[in-house]
């Protein structure tokens, strides 16, 4: 993964004004990674004198974040991206009395009291304001493409704004071929390590973290873990009711048990986690990063995924776990039976080596550097 270049410690602490993803309140968990990257993002860089502020849905809550201004905003949150068909209209999204149309407005309103505005939402609104605001506004894209309309808008802020694109992976930035890649910062994501503990005994299940919806390929890990006999944790949030129905048939037939253990807070996922013996990674789509690989590897849990996206990038062949072909059942089987080899200390080195808040927080500081001195030099 390429990465940005260190910052010199003397800079001026920023005031930064960070937009959540709409789709719902932090810590939710309807937002998914996204969530957990507005948080970090916020803890690492308020830990360097920073001035954080958070515009996110009602409802959201920060754990302990004293030194991080939350202002949140009424009015119905977004669907997500991918439950749209790619074939959208101009304004694809609902707008009136929406949570997000709401945050817009109070980003004009406000714009003077902030250096930088990050937007985390993947809506083609927060787009169209770039060229509306003195206030710089950049943007970190959680998703890969999905829809035509954000397809637009992503390349025309590409071609009036460079260095306003952030990405997680290059594999999630090759997807918008409007643009190229040299139009984008790649940044990768990171994790508090602290809040995870490393687990060197565990216990015989897999386990299975995500939204759990259709995109995420859950009856994947459901056949596989079937195939392999080995019994399936399954955490995460229902997003998809009627598919999470679907699947109820797979579950019960399974021949080793398959629990849901329901959405969990960090403490408890990554102590429920770190006694898997793998984590699986069965997606459907592209996934942009894939948050929940690094948060297994830091409990020391190998990941088994499928070689597309953002976890072909994470996760190292053979060493951190197994890459296998997409969609294929009796690759995932064939992994699962290798587990073994994978050295589980090795993962945590990793996620301590690449995926740590200060190294993030190097790369996303150099990129906002790099913006507000261009704006003053302009």
């Amino acid at each position: 993964m390429a990465i940005l270049p260190l910052i010199p410690p003397q800079k001026t602490p920023l005031r930064l004004l960070l937009l959540s993803t709409p789709v719902g309140p932090l810590g939710s968990g309807l937002g998914g990674g996204v969530e957990a990257s507005v948080v970090n993002l916020a803890r690492v860089l308020g830990q360097r004198g920073h001035r954080i502020t958070i515009v996110a849905p009602l409802g959201s809550v920060l754990p302990d974040h004293s030194q991080v201004e939350l202002v949140q905003m009424v009015g119905s949150f977004q669907p997500t991206a991918q439950t749209q068909p790619r074939l959208q209209p101009s304004e694809p999204f609902p707008v009136a009395n929406s949570a997000l149309a709401n945050a817009c407005e109070y980003v004009q309103a406000e714009q003077a009291r902030y250096d930088l505005i990050v937007n985390f939402a993947y809506d083609w609104q927060p787009f169209q304001l770039t060229a509306m605001l003195e206030t710089p506004l950049a943007h970190f894209v959680t998703m890969g493409s999905l829809l035509d309309v954000m397809d637009q808008v992503i390349a025309q802020t590409a071609l009036q704004f460079p260095n306003r694109l952030g990405a997680y992976t290059r594999s999630q930035a090759e997807t918008f071929r409007q643009t190229s890649l040299s139009d984008w910062q790649i940044l990768g994501s990171a994790i508090d390590l602290q809040q995870y503990d490393y687990c060197d005994e565990p216990e015989g299940s897999l386990g299975w973290v995500g939204r759990i919806s259709p995109e995420k390929g859950l009856e994947d890990a459901i056949a596989a873990s079937a195939s392999a006999r080995r019994p399936l944790k399954i955490f995460g949030k229902i997003e998809d009711a009627a598919y999470w129905q679907s699947l109820t048939k797979q579950i019960n037939e399974a021949p080793a048990p398959v629990n849901y253990c329901g959405f969990l807070s960090t403490p408890e996922l990554q102590k429920a986690l770190g006694s898997t013996q793998a984590l699986l990674m069965t997606p459907k789509w592209i996934e942009a990063f894939g948050m929940v690989a690094i948060e297994a590897m830091a409990c020391g849990v190998p990941v088994i995924a499928y070689r597309r996206g953002g976890p072909a990038e994470i996760v190292r062949d053979g060493q951190t776990g197994w890459l296998v072909q997409p969609d294929n059942i009796e690759a995932l089987v064939s992994a699962i039976a290798r587990i073994g080899e994978i050295d589980r200390r090795q993962c945590r080195q990793d996620a301590a080596d690449l995926y740590s808040l200060t190294a993030w927080g190097d790369r996303f500081e150099r990129w906002f550097y790099q913006i507000v001195s261009g704006m003053m030099s302009s």
